[in-house]
């Protein structure tokens, strides 16, 4: 006797590319031509072909969803962000567009550098910090972003760090995106204490809250020879695992003192920037699993002397991931626009920037298991292109090609129409 077919919510029908991003190799996004995805309730029921689809799913009540000549592809999962901060650096930045010398901004009393940040996060209210962050969540979605990760680090003090976690908790319970939160607060330390004390004051008091009120998943340090060393990122990190918190590094962004080392050596979930990275460390980060999240944007925004190798990291053997690492000095809410900068000034492929913004970004918050890519049982996080064909996704540069986006199952996002719907 057949089995009873599942009733299908909602059906995307006619897609001239349905790119599923399944499959093991660096470039593999599972493109399927006429392509048919059903939903019911929050997750996908089938995927594939029309046949496929009818053959798996009952549509006979099912919302239908025309993709006539668009593509729909899994919604982006950008894994490096710190979106909640105060005010902004656009001073600083319109500055550097033509001086580059530090005195010389400072006579003309311009604040630079991340300590304005958290000056400017400090004074503001936890209500500007939602509003302003809410905002900014809101340009994220409407451009294809179904999950994002939200680091800490512009507090630097206890008040200030768990403040901007609280925020990301509200927001994730409030907005339609699902928001993961990281411990950063080995982001510098405050100017009126040394670091050693701001370590102490870490272990001791900033983890046990947040362990306490259950604010992150996972804890990073900035590894850096202006920042943390190895010795201090270890201590740090045992810390926050005994706290159950899951290790994460920022490392060789602009110097190299052993942080990717460390990274492979205990297979931390994630190593971002690697600008410094040698070869070398490169295949031993492929080899412990660590996926490596790279910030296009941050390179542009900054002038960055050293690109990094995206190149060399995935002929290693490296899963790579790409983020938009929002921020006050490198702000953009545009996964698509990481992507053509990934394809034009890293020598990525489409297909491997696809990928390493939905699925391997997904793996970079170790959420691979139910969403990142469209197939039968991950949540329906999709989004519709209007575009032909994918490669248009890093073709049109400075557009937003995302005609519709559903999270869990719900639309959430329509061109010139946002959706109010959990």
């Amino acid at each position: 006797m057949v089995g009873k077919k599942e009733k299908a919510d909602i059906i995307i029908v006619n897609a001239n590319e349905l790119i599923t991003c399944t499959g093991d190799t660096a470039d593999s996004i599972g493109r399927i031509r006429n392509g048919w995805v059903a939903i019911t309730g929050e997750k996908i029921a089938a995927a594939g072909t029309k046949e496929k689809v009818l053959q798996e799913v009952d549509i006979e009540q099912a919302e239908i969803i025309d993709a006539t000549g668009k593509v729909v592809a899994p919604g982006f999962v950008d894994s490096h962000t710190h979106a909640v901060f105060g005010g902004s650096r656009v001073e600083e930045y319109a500055a550097k567009m033509t001086i580059s010398d530090p005195l010389e901004l400072k006579r003309k009393g311009i604040e630079t550098g991340v300590t304005v940040s958290v000056n400017k996060t400090r004074k503001a209210t936890k209500e500007e910090l939602y509003k302003s962050t809410e905002k900014r969540i809101k340009g994220m979605l409407e451009s294809g972003t179904t999950t994002v990760e939200i680091k800490s680090g512009y507090g630097l003090s206890t008040k200030d760090e768990l403040e901007i976690l609280e925020v990301a908790a509200e927001l994730n319970k409030n907005t339609p995106i699902d928001i993961i939160n990281t411990f950063l607060g080995a982001h510098g330390w405050p100017e009126d204490m040394t670091k050693e004390s701001y370590i102490d004051l870490i272990i001791h008091e900033m983890i046990p809250r947040i362990k306490e009120k259950k604010l992150a998943v996972f804890h990073d340090v900035w590894i850096e020879d202006s920042h943390f060393n190895v010795e201090d990122t270890i201590r740090l990190l045992d810390a926050g695992e005994q706290a159950g918190l899951k290790s994460k590094v920022h490392t060789d962004a602009y110097s190299y003192i052993g942080g990717s080392d460390l990274a492979a050596e205990r297979k931390v979930v994630s190593a971002d920037h690697l600008n410094f990275t040698p070869p070398e460390v490169m295949k031993r980060l492929a080899d412990a699993g660590v996926v490596g999240v790279l910030m296009p944007s941050l390179d542009f925004a900054v002038a960055h002397k050293r690109p990094f190798a995206a190149r060399a990291m995935i002929d290693s053997g490296m899963t790579l991931a790409l983020a938009t690492n929002l921020n006050p000095g490198n702000w953009t809410e545009s996964m698509q626009f990481v992507m053509v900068l990934a394809c034009r000034l890293y020598g990525m492929s489409p297909e491997e920037a696809i990928r390493a913004a939905t699925i391997n970004g997904a793996k970079s918050l170790e959420l691979e298991h139910d969403r990142g890519s469209i197939e039968k049982g991950k949540l329906a996080d999709i989004q519709i292109w209007d575009i032909p064909s994918y490669e248009h996704v890093i073709y049109r540069l400075g557009s937003n090609v995302v005609d519709r986006v559903l999270k869990r199952g719900k639309t959430i996002f329509v061109k010139n129409q946002l959706g109010r719907d959990r």
